[in-house]
């Protein structure tokens, strides 16, 4: 049985600073653009190359993605049913993903990555932050056992 490795991936910073947008539309701010380029490098350093990524297609998580695809390579993917998903939602495409490639990486949103985070890894995340990144192992392809947290990342730990 091969190992399966899933990368939850938190959006980066977005802006509020035009209230006219809808959530969907909401773009980095500043942070943001910063931030995923400094994470992507870090996870790029830590040899972290997922065979598919798949995003939300919301903006701020679309841009985001974009940036770790550029950095790590795989195949990009976005898919509507993750922009507001339950982690419920969130686990079941993870599942149906690992059954064809080795590892994922899913870039969306809060409180459902958190909570996925808490339904998979043996180590829980009260709120993984914008541009924030976990690592889980998993011995099992089907995920029907807590995975090995590998590690959690983001920006304002080495600030």
């Amino acid at each position: 049985m091969s190992r399966k490795i899933l990368y939850i991936a938190r959006h980066a910073k977005s802006s509020w600073d035009d209230m006219s947008l809808s959530d969907f539309e909401r773009p980095l701010n500043a942070r943001g653009k910063r931030d995923v380029p400094f994470i992507a490098e870090l996870l790029k350093n830590k040899s972290i190359k997922p065979d598919l990524i798949l995003s939300s297609p919301a903006k701020r998580a679309k841009k985001t993605a974009k940036h770790y695809h550029k950095t790590l390579g795989g195949e990009l993917r976005f898919d509507t049913r993750i922009y507001e998903a339950s982690s419920l939602t969130l686990y079941q495409l993870v599942q149906e993903a690992l059954q064809s490639v080795e590892s994922v990486m899913i870039v969306g949103h809060n409180p459902g990555l958190s909570t996925l985070n808490d339904m998979l890894s043996d180590k829980s995340i009260y709120n993984i932050p914008t541009a924030g990144v976990v690592g889980i192992s998993f011995e099992n392809p089907t995920l029907e056992k807590k995975g090995k947290a590998l590690f959690f990342e983001y920006p304002k730990k080495y600030v």
